[in-house]
């Protein structure tokens, strides 16, 4: 009876341990991902504004030239895929739903190996696209901190407008989990390039919030220019920013399923153990009771 309440009160002292750990986890990964909505909720404003901009420049555009949107191109140029993952685990299967969508999205464009670049953001995620044989042209850390997405996303844009280069046939895509309600997340893609003349009358038809007509003053060319810019940067930050608020959401999903598993043990360990000791005081007194009554 001994060893075996011993082995019990050890196998509780663990899993008291583990709780303690999960629960710590569990509360890391709930502040983390609160930093990450609010970086997504912030930067909606910051891309309303640039999509004002956008649409009073392509109206100005519009204006001075009988046909300014860019003529569709024909897909058949270059593809670069970015792909966001994770490094860490206890993520359950964040980084196989978003690399078996991305696989699938790029085999179904029907591009040559020779035209296709994928820059994996995260290790686990990189292993996985290695292993379904795309040509990987880059492997970025995955940030740890909103901070650490500016920098992240600087790379990322040096890296593929290194490789697309002049060719404006190049087509971009970016593949990332997006966060859902009840803590879920679902597998997401966006195209960034080519801006097709879809997109720019999209933007154009978008009326000014005031009535004053609002005026380029540095000319629409090169406001435009940094306004596409400033675009593509908040498409990345935010694919990345929805990346890692799923994320998380999906190590609290998994922390709280893991929680809950041991309270279930502990609870399972303690009715064994106090069986166990029940029946030791149990058979103590039945020997004690024996031996009185054979003395009497």
């Amino acid at each position: 009876m001994s060893e075996n309440t011993e082995s019990l009160r050890r196998k509780m002292a663990s899993a008291g341990d583990l709780q303690s750990v999960v629960r710590t986890m569990k509360a890391l990964a709930a502040s983390s991902i609160g930093q990450y909505e609010k970086s997504v909720q912030a930067l909606s404003e910051y891309y309303r504004t640039v999509e004002l901009g956008l649409a009073v420049c392509f109206r100005e555009i519009q204006s001075t030239t009988p046909d300014p949107a860019r003529k569709p191109h024909a897909d058949t140029g270059a593809i670069g895929a970015i792909v966001f993952g994770s490094d860490q685990g206890l993520v359950g299967q964040f980084n196989e739903v978003v690399a078996d969508y991305a696989i699938k999205a790029i085999h179904a464009l029907g591009t040559k190996s020779g035209k296709l670049q994928v820059w994996a953001v995260g290790e686990r995620v990189h292993s996985h696209l290695a292993e379904a044989g795309l040509p990987i042209a880059g492997l970025f850390a995955v940030p740890t901190s909103v901070a650490a997405i500016i920098p992240l996303v600087g790379k990322i844009q040096i890296a593929s407008e290194s490789r697309r280069g002049t060719d404006d046939t190049a087509r971009v895509f970016v593949f990332h989990n997006r966060p859902q309600a009840g803590g879920q997340y679902e597998p997401f893609s966006q195209r960034l390039l080519p801006l097709d003349s879809e997109w720019q009358r999209g933007l154009a038809d978008i009326k000014w919030p005031v009535k004053t007509a609002p005026q380029v003053l540095a000319g629409a060319a090169p406001t435009l220019i940094s306004l596409v810019r400033e675009y593509l940067f908040i498409s990345l930050f935010r694919a990345c920013a929805e990346s890692l608020a799923s994320e998380n959401a999906s190590r609290l999903s998994a922390m709280e399923r893991a929680e809950k598993n041991i309270g279930e043990l502990l609870e399972q360990l303690h009715g064994t153990f106090n069986q166990l000791r029940q029946s030791g005081i149990d058979e103590e007194l039945f020997d004690v009771i024996s031996g009185f009554e054979a003395m009497s």
